[in-house]
C-alpha cells in the first residue's frame, strides 16, 4: 500500500452537476438571479424536444432489431450515407439552397468540427485569424492549439475589415508543411454573428472568397444560427458564405475550396444530444476521410446520427425548428421591446434578424465588466461583458445578452432590471 503525507497527498475533487450550467451562482436555471447570458435553449423547449427524441428513437431501435442492428457499429468515418444524405435534404430545405450530401462530414457538434478543422487541415505552427471581437469559448478552444498564432481582425458594422486582414494575411504568410492543406485560417460568424448579432454584407463576403482564394487560408464558418432567422420566416435565411464559394465550382479555373460551413443540431434541436457536420469543399472531405481519429473511431456520434436521420425522416426535425423559431422570435421580440422602452439614451443596440444575441454599447469610459459587477451584486441581474468577446482585451464598453433560454415574460422583468441598474451605474460613473 502506498502512503503519502499530507503535502503530497493527491486529492480527488467532484463537484456535483446536472448540466453545463451547475454548480454556481450563475446557475440560469436558479432564476432568482437573471442570468441572461446562457446561449442555449431553456427547459420548456427541451422538453417538447425530448418528447420528439422519445418517438424517433423507438422507431429507430424498432428499426435497428429488423435490419443487423448496424448503427451500433463503428460509423463510416464521415457518417453514414443515410445520415448525410438525410441532412442534405434538410438543410436544402433550409437554405432554400442546394447542398449535395458528397460535401457533408458528421461531427458531434461545431466546437468538434472546429478541433478537426485546425487538427486535421491546419499547419500546426499555422495563424489563426479571428474577428476583433467573437464567440469567447471558440477562442479557448483555440487557444490550446498553443503552437498556433491568434492574429485579431479589425471588425465593422458589417463584417471584418478585409483591406487589414488582407494586410494580415501577407505579413504572417508562409509555406504549409507538406500534407497540411493550409498555412492559415480566418474563423468567423457570417450570419447572426456571435456576439453582435449582425449578417455579413454580400459586398464583403465576396471579398472574403476572392481574399481566400488568393492566399489560400481557410475560412472556418461558425453557421450554428443560420437557420435561426426571425425577419420574414418564410423567406430564405440569409446566404451561407459556403454558398458563394461554391457558387464558382464549375467556372474557376483550378476550384479548390476555400470555405467550410461549420454546423451544429444545438441549437435547433438539443445541445446535450452532441450532433453536428461540416460542408467542406472535396479535398477537405478527403482530409477528413482519411483522419486516423476518425478512422480509428469512425463517425463521430454515429448512433445519435441515426436516430437524427429518422427526426427528419419523420417530418418531427422540422417541426422542433419551427417551434424554436416561433419562441424564440417572440423572446427577441420582448428583450428588444423592453430595451428600446427603458435603455439609457447613452446606449443603443440593433436589434438582430435572427441568433441569440443583443450586443449593447455603452459610452466610452464604462467598463462594462465592473457595471456586470454592479449589476449582479445589486440587482442580481448578470450578462457577459465584451472583453470576454476579445483575446486583444478590446470592446470593454459593450455587453452581450441573450433571449433564448428564458420566456417573454421573465425577460421583460429581467431586462427592465437590467435597464435600471444602467441608468443607475451611468449615474454613478458621471459623478465627479
Amino acid at each position: 500500500m502506498c502512503e503519502m503525507d499530507g503535502s503530497n497527498a493527491v486529492q480527488r475533487r467532484e463537484v456535483p452537476m446536472n448540466h453545463l450550467f451547475d454548480g454556481g451562482e450563475l446557475n440560469v436555471y436558479d432564476q432568482k438571479i437573471a442570468n441572461l447570458s446562457a446561449g442555449a435553449p431553456g427547459p420548456d423547449l427541451l422538453g417538447k424536444s425530448a418528447e420528439t427524441f422519445r418517438q424517433a428513437t423507438e422507431a429507430r431501435v424498432k428499426y435497428e432489431l429488423n435490419n443487423s442492428s448496424f448503427l451500433f457499429q463503428y460509423g463510416p468515418t464521415i457518417g453514414t450515407t443515410e445520415f448525410r444524405k438525410t441532412l442534405a435534404s434538410f438543410l436544402t430545405d433550409g437554405y432554400r439552397s442546394e447542398v449535395n450530401m458528397s460535401d457533408l462530414v458528421q461531427t458531434s457538434g461545431a466546437t468538434n468540427g472546429l478541433h478537426l478543422i485546425l487538427s486535421t487541415l491546419v499547419d500546426l505552427a499555422g495563424v489563426i485569424f479571428v474577428d476583433e471581437y467573437t464567440y469567447m469559448i471558440a477562442l479557448e478552444t483555440i487557444a490550446q492549439f498553443n503552437t498556433m498564432k491568434i492574429v485579431p481582425v479589425p471588425f465593422g458594422a458589417d463584417g471584418p475589415d478585409v483591406a487589414s486582414l488582407q494586410a494580415l494575411i501577407a505579413q504572417h504568410r508562409f509555406a504549409a508543411t507538406k500534407g497540411k492543406l493550409f498555412w492559415g485560417v480566418y474563423y468567423t460568424i457570417p450570419t447572426f454573428h456571435n456576439p453582435t448579432g449582425i449578417v455579413f454584407s454580400e459586398e464583403k463576403c465576396q471579398q472574403l472568397i476572392k481574399l481566400a482564394r488568393e492566399s489560400n487560408i481557410l475560412i472556418a464558418c461558425d453557421d450554428v444560427y443560420n437557420l435561426l432567422h426571425y425577419d420574414n420566416p418564410e423567406a430564405a435565411p440569409p446566404k451561407r458564405l459556403f454558398a458563394y464559394d461554391i457558387a464558382d465550382m464549375g467556372r474557376v479555373d483550378g476550384w479548390a475550396g476555400n470555405v467550410i460551413s461549420n454546423g451544429s443540431f444545438s441549437k435547433i434541436l438539443s445541445p446535450g444530444i452532441r450532433l453536428g457536420w461540416m460542408e467542406c469543399p472535396p479535398r477537405c472531405v478527403e482530409a477528413f476521410r482519411n483522419s486516423g481519429v476518425l478512422k480509428s473511431g469512425g463517425a463521430a456520434n454515429n448512433y445519435t446520427g441515426g436516430v437524427v436521420s429518422t427526426l427528419i425522416q419523420m417530418g418531427l426535425a422540422q417541426r422542433q425548428l419551427e417551434h424554436y423559431s416561433v419562441n424564440y422570435t417572440m423572446r427577441l421580440n420582448a428583450m428588444a421591446e423592453t430595451l428600446e422602452q427603458h435603455l439609457p439614451t447613452e446606449c443603443s443596440f440593433r436589434k438582430p434578424k435572427g441568433g441569440y444575441f443583443v450586443w449593447i454599447r455603452f459610452p466610452a469610459h464604462i467598463d462594462c465588466a465592473e457595471f456586470n459587477r454592479y449589476c449582479l451584486e445589486k440587482y442580481n441581474v448578470s450578462a457577459i461583458p465584451g472583453i470576454r468577446f476579445s483575446v486583444a482585451g478590446e470592446a470593454r464598453h459593450f455587453i452581450r445578452l441573450t433571449f433564448a433560454f428564458h420566456e417573454p415574460d421573465y425577460l421583460r422583468r429581467s431586462v427592465r432590471t437590467f435597464c435600471q441598474a444602467a441608468k443607475d451605474y451611468l449615474a454613478i460613473a458621471s459623478t465627479p
